[in-house]
């Protein structure tokens, strides 16, 4: 009897363990699905979750409510108005916006404006901290070692197309410097077949998947997991106006409109990284 009664406690105890050990991811998700379903996002944000998979791609690259995060070049705050109720209670988000100057276009100055107005007037955006980021001019996107979590979503072919492999570089070691020891680097980029012409990278707005993790390795990084959440077979990444020939941009107006629409967006890698 002795000994039944001391293998159900054992039982239990193994068992409310396993709970314990549970329990966060399961409350993370449960996070990232309100978050994902806050307020603050528009209906015309939510019909390009089925193509950018928000969800399926935060929990891919481990993100909880307590976290510190930054987000690259986070533009209109598509990505910004999950990740800033997620983390609004017990986290911090940094947003590394575009970094100003006298010589800055108009286009760059009304975003980042309005991404300020944006964190000034809404609660979910309380513990969202603005910094700048540009690949060779701000590199300085949050405090040295502060992140636990570096993310980017489809912003490596601005940097090779402006700055070169010089920009791509000095972007990863930028998010090297910020993360913890163990921190995690999430990028989301247009993916260039791997058989394609390497001069398409530096019109095409697609990267080839390779390229992005050499670059990444040569700045700290080891490649942990990738996926295949934001993958399209649809797509060739062939298009006359690159990847804006897709929609949400459509570059070709309504010239074989129902075409690309069927489509989709873009084929995306999707690739973990921690810091080495």
């Amino acid at each position: 009897m002795r000994n039944r009664l001391h293998t159900l406690a054992k039982t239990g105890i193994a068992l409310s363990l396993l709970c314990a050990l549970a329990a966060p991811t399961v409350l993370a998700k449960d996070a990232i699905s309100e978050a994902a379903n806050s307020s603050i996002r528009a209906d015309k944000e939510r019909l390009r979750d089925e193509y950018r998979n928000p969800q399926q791609t935060l929990r891919f690259f481990g993100i909880k409510p307590s976290m510190t995060v930054v987000e690259i070049s986070p533009g209109g705050g598509w990505y910004s108005n999950i990740l800033a109720p997620l983390l609004n209670n017990d986290g911090k988000l940094y947003a590394a916006h575009f970094h100003i100057t006298e010589n800055t276009n108009d286009y760059f100055k009304k975003s980042r404006n309005a991404f300020e107005e944006k964190v000034k007037s809404q609660a979910e955006y309380k513990n969202v901290e603005i910094t700048s980021f540009h690949p060779t001019d701000a590199l300085d996107v949050a405090p040295a070692g502060s992140a636990d979590a570096v993310l980017t979503f489809r912003n490596v072919h601005n940097w090779y197309m402006r700055q070169g492999e010089e920009g791509v570089l000095n972007a990863f070691k930028a998010f090297n410097k910020a993360l913890k020891s163990g921190g995690v680097l999430g990028v989301v980029e247009h993916r260039l077949p791997e058989g394609a012409d390497d001069e398409m990278q530096k019109k095409s707005g697609y990267m080839k998947e390779s390229y992005v993790v050499k670059l990444a390795e040569k700045a700290g990084f080891k490649l942990v997991e990738s996926s295949d959440i934001n993958a399209n077979p649809l797509d060739t990444a062939n298009h006359p106006k690159g990847v804006w020939t897709l929609p949400p941009r459509l570059a070709l107006d309504d010239q074989d409109k129902a075409k690309y629409l069927a489509i989709g967006e873009s084929d995306r890698m999707t690739l973990k990284f921690v810091k080495s």
